[in-house]
């Protein structure tokens, strides 16, 4: 080898670089595949949701002749119906994976409850205002901590299921909200009249619908 050949340098080219499409900041950007697949979840676990509803009415307590009844179930059926399919798109649809994963995490938690606080009435339960032939006054599991908490289980399902599909639902959520207080200050009169000592007492020490607030 020369000494001119011991001279030359080496000369590497460079690494090729990987060119990564920029993220979208549209907030009017299509939905990811996993956003997509949350809110089709969601939609489609309502649905057991209300077959059960609907059979486990069947073995409920007969209600008292002449009771007045709101149909809250009905009325909330037809707010998740407005929420994942009338206002699945649009300018206010959800698109982020954040939102959409907190809007999960309230619907399951949600149904939980309201499931939850169903199975603990059994055949006490009934429908919303009306009174029960042979009432019992709930105390424990989740009516510990609420006195309706079915009410605050789908209040709670709704909201979640509108901020993972469109936000124009959190407005449906919050009317129904009015409806949901209309019926428990109704009940809670009746439930006064069935229990004049113990339900008074009962009420000082729990809240209506969101534990240590309202």
């Amino acid at each position: 080898m020369t000494t001119a050949g011991r001279g030359r340098r080496l000369i590497r080219s460079p690494a090729p670089t990987l060119h990564r499409p920029p993220r979208s900041t549209d907030p009017h950007a299509p939905p990811t595949a996993t956003v997509t697949a949350l809110k089709t979840a969601i939609a489609l676990a309502w649905i057991p949701f209300w077959i059960y509803w609907l059979v486990s009415a069947t073995r409920a307590n007969a209600s008292q002749p002449g009771s007045r009844w709101t149909p809250v179930g009905g009325v909330s059926a037809i707010a998740v119906l407005l929420i994942v399919r009338v206002f699945r798109t649009g300018s206010l649809a959800v698109h982020s994976p954040v939102l959409g994963a907190i809007g999960a995490v309230m619907f399951v938690s949600g149904l939980g409850l309201a499931i939850w606080a169903r199975v603990h009435l059994g055949r006490n339960w009934g429908m919303p205002m009306t009174q029960r032939v042979e009432p019992e006054l709930i105390t424990s599991g989740p009516y510990r901590y609420v006195r309706h908490p079915i009410y605050t289980g789908l209040l709670l399902a709704l909201f979640g299921t509108a901020l993972a599909t469109n936000l124009i639902g959190l407005v449906i959520a919050a009317a129904l909200s009015l409806v949901f207080y209309y019926s428990a200050t109704v009940e809670e009169r009746n439930m006064t009249a069935a229990f004049p000592s113990a339900y008074p007492a009962y009420r000082a020490s729990t809240k209506m619908l969101i534990p240590f607030i309202l």
